[in-house]
Parts: C-alpha cells; sequence; structure tokens
C-alpha cells in the first residue's frame, strides 16, 4: 500500500508532500489542473521512461519517493528483496515496510534506490510490478492487441511459470531444428568450412600467443627504441648519488657524521637521527640499484628487430579475429577454441545429426504434452473467465452483454497443427454488447465507454482469481491506479462502476482519476488537484478535502460551480452513496 509520497520539481509540481490510506481514493480537479501529472509522477516512480522534460523549468532534476508498505504474506515481494540482498523494516503488525526513490537530471542522468539499495530501471519496473498496478487511458489500446489477450488469460489461470517452461522448450527445439539444418548443408560447403578453420586454428597455434605479452613486447621496445635517452637518464641519477663531493651520498654521509655527533651531546635529537640513518642506508641501496640496473643495460639492435616482427604478427591476428577487445591475446585464442569446436562439430557431423534427430523428436514429444496441458488449463480458465467478465459487465450497466475467451488452434499454410512460443492456440477476446448481435472483436467495439467496462472487468477478473471480491484477498497486486477509467460512461453506468471500484476498495488500494460526482462520491479518501499561479510561475498542487471541501468539489462536479442547487444535490448523493 502507498503510504506517503513526496514530489519534487516534477513538471508544474514545485514540492508536495501526501499522505495515503487504504481504501478507494479519488483525485479531481479542473481539466488542466494537472491530475495527470500525479499519475505520471507514479508511473515515474513504477520504473516509466523519463525524459528531462519531465523536470520543472529552472531545476536541476526531478525526483519523486514513496514509503510502502507491504503485507506480511506477499511471498513474492519479500523474496525479490531478499534474494537481492535488499533489507525491509518489519511493523509491529508484521507488515513491512520499503523506502522507493528516483530522480533524473537535466544531465539524462538518474538514480534509483529501494531501501538505500542502488537498482537498474527493470529492477524497479520488475519490483513495482509486485505492488502496483497502474491501468491509464493507453491501456484500453492494449486490451485490443490480441497478443494482450493470451496475457490477460494466463494470469487469471495463474499459468505464467507453466508458459515460461513451455516458451523455454520450444526455444530449445527451435535452436535444434537450427543446428539440424545447418548441418545438412552440402559436403562440399562443410569441407570449405573446415579447410576454413584448420587454417585459422593452424595459424593461431603457430603464433604461440602468450596472454598479456603484447604489453609486455610494447614496453620493450620503446625501451629499446629509446635506449640512449635512457642510458643518459641512469648515468645522470647514478652519478647525482656517487661523483664528487657535491654527490647525494657524500652529503649524506657527512650529514649522518654531524647528526651522530649532536645526538651524543643532546638525546633529543636521538629520534631524527635514526630517521635520517634509515634515509641514508635507502639512498646507498637506491645507488646500488642504480649500478646493477646500469651494468645490465645493453642494447641489442637484433632484438629490437624481433621484438617489432612479433608485434606485426599479433596486431596482424588481432586485426584478423578480434572484434573490440581490450584483452586481445585472450580474444584470439577464444576464436581458436571456437573454431576448434565447430571443427569437431562438423568433423563428426554424421554421428552429431543422429543424437540431434533423437533429441529434437524427444523435445516434439515434449512439447506436445505440454501444449495438451496447456490447452486443458486454458480451455477450464477460459470458461470460468468468460462467466466471470460477463457477470461482471451486468453488474457494471451491460446486462446482455456476452464475453467468450475464444482458443484457436495455430495451423501452418498447410492445415497441419503447429506451435508459437506460447502454445499451440491463438487466444481471442470476443464481445456481443446486445441481444442479438453476433461476437465480435474488442477492437470493433465503437464505446470507449463499453471498452472502459471491459477493462474494468478484467482487472476484477484477475484480482478474483484466488477469491471473491467480497472476501479478503490480501495475495499479489495492493494497489491499482484508474487514471480517467470513466472514459466515456456516466448516467446510471458511473454509478454502477462507482459502486464496483469502491468493492474493490475494501481489499485493495485504488486510486482514481475521476471528472464525474457519482464515482467520486462513493471515494473513502478525496483529494483535490489545483493549479495556481504565483510570482509569474505556476504551479500544481493536491490536497485532502474535508467534509467541506468535499462537499463544494462535488458540486463543482456536478454543476460547475457550489452554487446552493448544486450544494443541496451534491448532498444528496454524499448522503446516499457516500463511504460512511
Amino acid at each position: 500500500m502507498l503510504e506517503e509520497m513526496s514530489i519534487r520539481n516534477y513538471a508544474l509540481i514545485d514540492s508536495i508532500n501526501l499522505s495515503f490510506r487504504h481504501g478507494f481514493n479519488v483525485l479531481t480537479g479542473e481539466t488542466g489542473a494537472g491530475k495527470s501529472i500525479i499519475v505520471g509522477s507514479l508511473g515515474f516512480l513504477m520504473g516509466g521512461k523519463a525524459e528531462v522534460d519531465i523536470i520543472r523549468s529552472g531545476c536541476d532534476e526531478a525526483s519523486v519517493s514513496a514509503i510502502i508498505s507491504i503485507k506480511k504474506n506477499n511471498t513474492d515481494v519479500i523474496e525479490w528483496l531478499k534474494t537481492r540482498d535488499i533489507e525491509f523494516e518489519e511493523n509491529a503488525d508484521s507488515s513491512l515496510t520499503v523506502i522507493v526513490r528516483r530522480n533524473i537530471k537535466t544531465t539524462g542522468r538518474g538514480s534509483i534506490f529501494i531501501q538505500n539499495i542502488p537498482v537498474t530501471r527493470q529492477d524497479l519496473t520488475e519490483f513495482m510490478a509486485l505492488l502496483f498496478d497502474l491501468h491509464g487511458q493507453h491501456n484500453h489500446e492494449s486490451l485490443l492487441r490480441k497478443d494482450s489477450h493470451r496475457r490477460y488469460l494466463d494470469r487469471f489461470a495463474g499459468l505464467e511459470d507453466t508458459v515460461q517452461d513451455f516458451s523455454k522448450t520450444f526455444l530449445e527445439l527451435t535452436e535444434k531444428r537450427k543446428t539440424m539444418e545447418a548441418s545438412l548443408k552440402s559436403e562440399k560447403e562443410r569441407e570449405e568450412r573446415l579447410e576454413l578453420l584448420n587454417y585459422v586454428v593452424d595459424e593461431i597455434t603457430k603464433a604461440n600467443i602468450q596472454l598479456g605479452e603484447i604489453r609486455e613486447l610494447e614496453n620493450e621496445a620503446q625501451k629499446l627504441s629509446d635506449f640512449e635517452k635512457l642510458i643518459g637518464f641512469i648515468n645522470t641519477a647514478a652519478s647525482s648519488f656517487t661523483d664528487g663531493e657535491q654527490s647525494i651520498l657524500n652529503l649524506a654521509r657527512r650529514a649522518k657524521n654531524a647528526l651522530d655527533n649532536a645526538s651524543g651531546i643532546d638525546s633529543s635529537l636521538g629520534e631524527v637521527n635514526r630517521r635520517f640513518e634509515n634515509l641514508y642506508y635507502e639512498a646507498e641501496d637506491i645507488a646500488g640499484e642504480f649500478r646493477a640496473y646500469k651494468d645490465g643495460l645493453s642494447f641489442d639492435p637484433k632484438r629490437l628487430e624481433e621484438v617489432n616482427e612479433r608485434l606485426s604478427l599479433l596486431f596482424k591476428l588481432k586485426k584478423k579475429y578480434v572484434k573490440d577487445s581490450d584483452i586481445a591475446e585472450e580474444a584470439i585464442l577464444s576464436h581458436k577454441t571456437s573454431a576448434q569446436a565447430e571443427i569437431e562439430a562438423l568433423t563428426s557431423a554424421e554421428e552429431n545429426r543422429e543424437k540431434l534427430k533423437a533429441a529434437i523428436n524427444a523435445l516434439e514429444k515434449t512439447i506436445i504434452a505440454k501444449a495438451q496441458n496447456l490447452r486443458e488449463k486454458r480451455t477450464a480458465a477460459s470458461s470460468k473467465l468468460s462467466s466471470l467478465i460477463s457477470g461482471i459487465l451486468k453488474h457494471l450497466g451491460m446486462p446482455n452483454a456476452n464475453f467468450q475467451t475464444v482458443l484457436t488452434a495455430k495451423q501452418t499454410e498447410g492445415g497441419q497443427s503447429s506451435f508459437g512460443p506460447y502454445g499451440a492456440e491463438d487466444i481471442d477476446f470476443l464481445i456481443s454488447a446486445n441481444t442479438g448481435e453476433p461476437l465480435k472483436d474488442l477492437a470493433k467495439i465503437a464505446s470507449g465507454g463499453e471498452l472502459s467496462r471491459v477493462m474494468l472487468s478484467i482487472k476484477t477478473a484477475l484480482l478474483s482469481e484466488k477469491k471473491s471480491i467480497e472476501g479478503n484477498d490480501d495475495s499479489g497486486v495492493e494497489t491499482l491506479v484508474f487514471d480517467e477509467i470513466d472514459a466515456g460512461i456516466g448516467g446510471e453506468v458511473a454509478l454502477k462502476v462507482g459502486e464496483y471500484l469502491t468493492k474493490i476498495g475494501k481489499f485493495k488500494q485504488i486510486f482514481c482519476v475521476t471528472h464525474l460526482a457519482s464515482i467520486a462520491v462513493r471515494a473513502d479518501n478525496h483529494f483535490k488537484v489545483e493549479k495556481r499561479t504565483e510570482g509569474g510561475r505556476t504551479y500544481t498542487g493536491i490536497g485532502p478535502l474535508s467534509s467541506d471541501g468535499r462537499r463544494k468539489e462535488i458540486a463543482r462536479m456536478l454543476a460547475g460551480d457550489a452554487g446552493s442547487a448544486a450544494i443541496a444535490h451534491a448532498d444528496e448523493l454524499i448522503n446516499k452513496y457516500g463511504a460512511g
């Protein structure tokens, strides 16, 4: 449940802090007041894509944060947090509390935190999808796409894991079929490929590449190329330590003798003397190392030529076999390993082909069984879903609606049964809105109000997969957000929609942006969104309404003003339909 939400510098919002409660919450306000901004900020926090233009003009960044309470039996959320080592706070009632924060800067960069642990946008989307379901007007469009029908049915039937397992098998079978097809290439092509691969392996093998040798050779080449400069620098450094009265060691020796004598007179100089003594011996060691390094230096023109030739060979192989890699030697050797593996596969092609054929046959039997299992479960669930949605639609002012979930077996062009990545059937939602009319695709429904009610019915059905909406379902998504679910409806239908949202609000937290007083009047909590202008700037604000403020807002929604007649009408609606 969304308990608190803070919004900073988001669009027209300067700074807003909001507290929410369980139940049915409505957001109302004049057209253009900024209701969509509130929903947009929540969508941003749920992982939606964000552009820098959402940042309030004149500000460096926009941020949205929320305190979310999670029911103790929401095992999916708890497991998600535990697998990512994200700790959560446990409350006295055994519920959990999690804080989520997201921001975006004008540079386009942003950060996301769950409990002060940085996460990716994909992680945020996954996590928030376990807790929130945001339904905006664009969801009507998704409802019209047939690929979404399969997802709705599978979610209702609890088949997501089963479908994922089927898809894994389907992908494995597809890959093996591709491998079989490739293995059946002509013998001439196979021989040509083997000849090329053997040349690659032979060329790389003869090069006898060692990891890290390019860098070592480049260092050695630079040393040999600049040998005269190097020996000059070493001579200068070595002579500064040992040559002449003013050499480092002579001066250090005189200083050491002086400090020895001085510390004999004043014992407080003993520590300084010991430190200088260490410095003196360190200087002697350095001078010795310079001498040894100098004695070991020699210039070998032949070695320089060998190094350059070796580097030339390695760079040639890198250019030939490596694409964008900082570790060229490793990449070249990896290319050789891949070539060897392909040689082995091609060499034993016939034997592998028989094994591959057996594996394909086994997978085909497995996928047929899994497809049959999916079809049986989908068939049973489709009947239940169709009946449930038709019943809900009757409560929502469509008494003659007939909703059907239709499964159609996939077929090839030749009429044979086939499989897709999600099963062996296509799934379509069909509806007849009126008695005597044939079932039609949802896309052929002209009324936006009918689409709104179908979507609300599907949402309700998905919530009802374990318990009736009359019960107390504590599982799964805990907060639903409906952005203008009332599009295209009014009158008695609006009353029915409001009644249904109230029912869901008994065990889920509901947020609904609405323009209809008959829906807003049923809310447990009423928030008003307003836009104001101060100092030449425009601000969007939102806050909870008092009882009197609510009366005036309902009156405004009814009549456009808060006159006595509108107030009387508002009071009548509140008394009749308002939450207790």
